[in-house]
Formats: C-alpha cells, structure tokens, sequence
C-alpha cells in the first residue's frame, strides 16, 4: 500500500486548497514560534473556526512570547474569554514564562524538553516539533485519525487502538517539508475526509483508500461517555445587579464567576417548576434550574455584577448563557 508519491500528491492538493489561516503568515522566525505555540494551545479541543478570531484579537493584544511571560492575569483572561477550558490560558503563560528563564526565549527543540513545558502533552509537541522546527513527525489528532481509519478501513475495536493507528502512520512516507506535510494530512481530514459525507472525489489519496473502494466511510469509534448532572443556580437580584461568586467550590471553571450553584438530585431537579435550561460542558451534560431568590443575601466571595457592564467582566461563556436565560424571565 506503500506509494513513493502520496507526499507529492498530498502537498501538492495542499498547496493549492489549504486555508488561509492567521498563524500560517509568513513571520519570522521568533514571530512563528510565538504563533505556533498560541494557536496550538487554543486548538486543544476547540475547532478551527471558533479560534481564528481569538487568536487574531489575542496577538493584537500579547503580541509577542516576553509580553506574554509578564501579562497580568486580568488581561489574559479577558482575551480568552469564550474559549473556555481557562487552565489552557494560564498555562500558556507559565510556559511562556518557562521559556524566556530556562529556553533564552526560545521554545526548545525536543519532545521531552517540549513536553516539560505546563499544557505541553504528546500531541502538542509533536505538533510544534513538526511545524516549527520541520522533523518528520505526524502529530496524531482527530483528523489524522480518520483519515486513517478509513484508508485502512479499521471498524474493530483492537484496530482503532491509539497504538495500533499510530503503526498506521507509515503510510504516509515522509517530505523534506515536514511541517508543511503535516498540516496537510491534517487539513485533508478537516476538510475531505469529514465525518461524515467525505468528498473523495476531491481526496488527492481516495486511490489508495480501502473505504473509498468498498464505499463504505462508516467509522468506528470509542464510545464518549457524557455524565448527565443536576444543579440549581440561585439568582439573587437587586435592582439590575446579580450577585456572582468565585467558584471555588466545583472542578469546572475554578476561580471564575458564577451563579451560586449547588449539585442537585434528578428527583429534585424533575418536581422543580422554575426555568430549566441545559448546558454541555467537557464531558458533561448540566441540566440547572434556575431559582429566583426574593430574599437578597450577602455571601462570602461574591460580588454584585449590573448586567449592562457584562462586556467589561472576565466571566466565562457558562456564567453569560445564564444571564442570557434569566432575561425573560426575571
């Protein structure tokens, strides 16, 4: 199944179809370095779309690694407001603060080096040790493992291992533009190999791909677990401010804004007649009722927030989606 000429193929289609992406600008060097490592860490489970314009208003911001390494958390936060996963963000920092005391600036060049860096997994180092510094690496991501699947036509569980799928990644042979052909197997499986309704007809490998021959693009994946829990959220009003608190009590948006929220019972949650909204987050499906307080309270660590100055607070898409669902109907 080996072909001499799938780089050629791939980077060919590559260059001719590839988007045009914010952190693919041809920069310098320190420039590149700083892009890559911003938008890898804003690409860990968040889609390509989603991030263009975060990053975009994040490098107008922090331009640069130093900038980065001393921005005050405020700021920092505000610019990653609505991607979520807020661990990612500090974490960038303290990598970045890593690399100007330990690396001179520079991110460094190995994967075990890359991988002391806080944020920094398997995936992400291999990314970077592709794109920046062009060692024949194939980080292995979501759509490279399509891709995969479905050339190989791998549907049994002992198939679709990481271990087992990793062996597959030979087929891919290797290109002196290493980081360039990486990006493209990736954009390949982002914009052909879809997960569903894949467009082989415009695939520059469907020739080699055993689904495409068997018309078969099926895939076989883990099964995803996502843990239904029940909350209660008290709105507590006064006038047009609503008190919010810094979430010190759950796993989820730590130290962040919130409503006052407690885990609930589903039976409490089923006989409750207030509002009841839904909101997924991670692996986690929340069903909340919200509970309008006629009492107004003080509560330690809270802090009372008017509405019309939302856009000026660091709160997170979940504390934004409440506020949004309490206005028709407080």
């Amino acid at each position: 199944m080996k072909n001499q000429n799938i780089p050629k193929k791939i980077l060919h289609w590559y260059d001719n179809n590839k988007r045009v992406l914010p952190w693919r600008k041809q920069v310098s060097k320190k420039q590149m370095q700083y892009f890559t490592l911003v938008s890898e860490f804003m690409l860990q489970q968040t889609q390509v779309k989603t991030v263009i314009p975060y990053f975009n208003n994040f490098i107008n911001k922090i331009p640069n690694l130093k900038k980065l390494s001393t921005v005050n958390e405020a700021k920092l936060l505000k610019c990653w407001e609505g991607l979520g996963y807020y661990s990612r963000a500090k974490n960038l920092k303290r990598t970045a603060k890593k690399i100007i005391e330990e690396f001179s600036g520079n991110l460094p060049s190995t994967i075990e080096e890359l991988k002391t860096l806080p944020g920094i997994g398997d995936y992400t180092s291999r990314a970077i040790m592709a794109i920046v510094f062009n060692k024949s690496i194939i980080p292995l991501d979501g759509n490279v493992e399509r891709v995969l699947k479905r050339i190989f036509f791998l549907k049994e569980n002992s198939e679709i291992t990481k271990h087992n799928i990793n062996k597959k990644k030979s087929f891919f042979g290797s290109s002196n533009r290493a980081g360039a052909y990486a990006q493209a197997i990736m954009e390949i499986g982002a914009l052909l190999c879809k997960p569903t309704n894949p467009l082989c007809y415009e695939c520059p490998i469907s020739k080699s791909c055993k689904s495409f021959k068997r018309n078969d693009f099926r895939l076989k994946s883990k099964n995803k677990f996502n843990k239904i829990k029940y909350f209660e959220a008290n709105i507590y009003r006064n006038q047009n401010k609503y008190l919010l608190i810094k979430n010190k009590k759950f796993k989820f948006l730590k130290n962040l804004l919130i409503f006052p929220m407690k885990e609930i019972k589903k039976n409490k949650f089923d006989i409750s007649v207030n509002k009841k909204i839904n909101i997924k987050m991670s692996n986690m499906d929340m069903k909340i009722v919200l509970n309008k307080k006629s009492k107004f309270i003080k509560i330690k660590n809270s802090s009372l927030l008017d509405k019309k100055n939302i856009k000026d607070q660091i709160l997170p898409s979940f504390t934004k989606k409440i506020f949004n669902s309490i206005s028709n109907y407080l």
